[in-house]
């Protein structure tokens, strides 16, 4: 195969949403509002006062997510978004709260690619729903 027709590998949504820049971003942003908003009060009355240890993972666990650098699955082996929230009480309340917040997070935040950021935002919307058990 000749260089002309030698084609890069595609990038993966991570590269494409502006990396760990843009994974930061919408983490803090997420929580921001999870703070801030009171549309996000029963979601945020379900976490630990304390988010800094919350802000430190969540980026990790989309960069991996999303196709970027393993990480926080490499230091969390076998665990899976649902194994991680088995103590808390996600209703659907709560997780359409979290798919809201996540939702615009993602929207008020710069990225590189758009498309590929709602279309995140839709994904992992429809994962947090998907964990609801009451």
């Amino acid at each position: 195969m000749s260089a002309e027709t030698a084609q890069a590998p595609a990038a993966t949504p991570f590269e494409r949403v502006g990396g760990h820049a843009a994974m930061r971003a919408i983490t803090d942003r997420f929580y921001d509002l999870m703070d801030q908003d009171p549309a996000f009060a029963e979601l945020r009355a379900i976490h630990a006062a304390d988010l800094s240890e919350m802000r430190e993972q969540l980026p990790l666990f989309l960069a991996g997510w999303a196709g970027g650098p393993r990480d926080w699955f490499e230091a969390n082996p076998g665990k899976c978004m649902m194994s991680a929230h088995g103590g808390i009480p996600i209703t659907s309340d709560t997780a359409g709260q979290w798919a809201d917040a996540m939702t615009r997070a993602i929207a008020e935040v710069e990225v590189a690619d758009r498309e590929i950021a709602e279309a995140m935002a839709d994904v992992l919307g429809r994962m947090a729903k998907g964990m609801a058990r009451g």
